[in-house]
């Protein structure tokens, strides 16, 4: 029996730890890298799956445009009957069936209704267009060049909305650290404002004052806390889905990120933004689509060929014919071409100018981003020594009030002092890291791996 109950309750021990270790398992919150979102945004967001789609159509249209080179053919099965005298004199005569017979008048004036089974194949070929072809041709294949560039501009803005997003997180992460912290602390001060209104060391304004903190410390927490959910539902967005479980993120410290050269780092941009390239790659076919438009207006020879089998039945016998020759097409009133040139000239001339737009806003967009993110590693050094010389003169503000030397209005400036210091340092935290994630997508340089040096 001892044996018995022991056995049992080894059960109990070891079912009851399993159950445990389960539970752990699975109350362990799963983590999430930048690298991780940033791979999930790529794979599932709207925007890069139409980008590609683009990309696609345009590659579809280049090889649409190489077509012009080949020559085109046909084939064709037709079934007919009819009496009509034109239709049945010529028909008779194809299908080779013509006799003495059918030059009756009464044959001829009313004949006989017959079928007709048609087999027939022709083709034509653009020999010399001069060279419109090939301009077309040159025009897909740079507006593919294009589509491409334009999702590579996609994806790097894909990247920096994920890295926004997953900064913004983690800066309402420490928001409601600091919160929940000052909110425990402005607790602790109003217990101890009671204690010293009870003891008689302090008035029934300073618990009033206290409660007063207190209360807008909880106000700060729920704020916070609200930033938090905007921030998930931004990078849920950017990532293209949802998550029911929100997992962890790692946090980024401060740091230093490096300092280029602003000439070299507009250069760069001048050679790497995937957005100018587009504009490039447009303002290249536009010129080629008017290239084609002025081409058009040489001449075009042609070669055609037609061979036909006519029979009485579908199985019957019959005869056949062929036709082939060569055709010159010159358009002596080109209204229409003229027209068309004019209206490409102008888009070649709006693309040029938005090339040189896209020029001049790159190197704007780029001498911001070089100037704030110079401007947020100052900022990081600043706001961490006052965060350190708010935090000892809090420290030195709670002996002076506990020793009855100091009011508690001038604690609660020293409270608020503090809070604001390590919100402001925080913030220019993530501040300089944003700012430097900012520059690489100024000068085009913002990558799936180059977004992991910000981590």
């Amino acid at each position: 029996m001892r044996i018995a109950g022991l056995r049992e309750r080894w059960m109990v021990l070891f079912w009851g730890l399993l159950a445990m270790s389960f539970a752990a398992a699975g109350a362990q919150q799963p983590s999430l890298t930048l690298r991780q979102a940033i791979d999930r945004a790529l794979g599932r967001n709207p925007e890069i799956t139409a980008a590609k789609a683009d990309v696609q159509s345009a590659g579809a249209g280049a090889s649409l445009a190489r077509t012009g080179l080949f020559p085109i053919f046909n084939f064709t099965e037709d079934i007919s009957r009819g009496n009509d005298p034109v239709y049945v004199f010529g028909t008779r005569l194809r299908q080779q069936q013509f006799t003495q017979s059918d030059f009756a008048l009464n044959s001829l004036n009313k004949p006989t209704p017959v079928g007709d089974f048609v087999t027939r194949l022709n083709g034509s070929w653009r020999i010399f267009d001069w060279f419109e072809t090939e301009q077309q041709m040159k025009g897909a294949r740079l507006a593919a060049g294009s589509a491409t560039a334009v999702s590579d501009a996609v994806e790097q803005a894909t990247v920096l909305r994920v890295v926004e997003a997953y900064q913004s997180i983690l800066f309402a992460q420490r928001r409601i650290d600091v919160a929940q912290h000052e909110q425990a602390t402005a607790e602790a001060l109003l217990a101890d404002a009671k204690a010293n209104v009870k003891a008689g060391l302090a008035v029934d304004s300073d618990t009033l004052a206290a409660q007063v903190n207190l209360s807008e410390r909880e106000q700060e927490l729920i704020a916070a806390q609200g930033e938090m959910d905007i921030a998930w539902a931004k990078l849920e967005t950017a990532m293209g889905s949802e998550m029911p479980v929100r997992p962890a993120l790692t946090p980024i410290e401060a740091r230093n990120y490096p300092d280029g050269v602003l000439s070299d780092e507009i250069a760069g941009a001048l050679k790497m933004r995937p957005d100018l390239r587009a504009l490039e790659q447009q303002q290249q076919a536009s010129a080629a689509a008017t290239k084609a438009a002025r081409d058009d207006f040489g001449p075009k020879v042609s070669a055609y060929g037609n061979w036909e089998m006519d029979r009485s039945s579908f199985a019957g016998n019959g005869g056949d014919n062929w036709v082939a020759g060569v055709q010159l097409t010159m358009d002596i009133l080109p209204l229409g071409k003229r027209s068309r040139l004019a209206q490409e000239e102008a888009a070649r001339e709006k693309a040029a100018a938005q090339e040189q737009t896209g020029e001049d806003q790159i190197r704007l967009a780029v001498r911001s981003a070089y100037s704030r993110h110079v401007t947020a590693e100052r900022i990081v050094a600043t706001a961490q020594s006052s965060m350190q010389q708010a935090t000892e003169s809090l420290r030195i503000m709670q002996n002076r009030y506990k020793a009855g030397l100091s009011t508690m209005t001038d604690l609660l400036r020293a409270e608020d002092a503090q809070r604001l210091s390590q919100n402001d340092y925080w913030r220019a935290v993530y501040g300089n890291t944003m700012a430097y994630a900012e520059l690489l997508y100024a000068t085009g340089a913002l990558t799936p791996d180059s977004a992991e040096s910000l981590q």
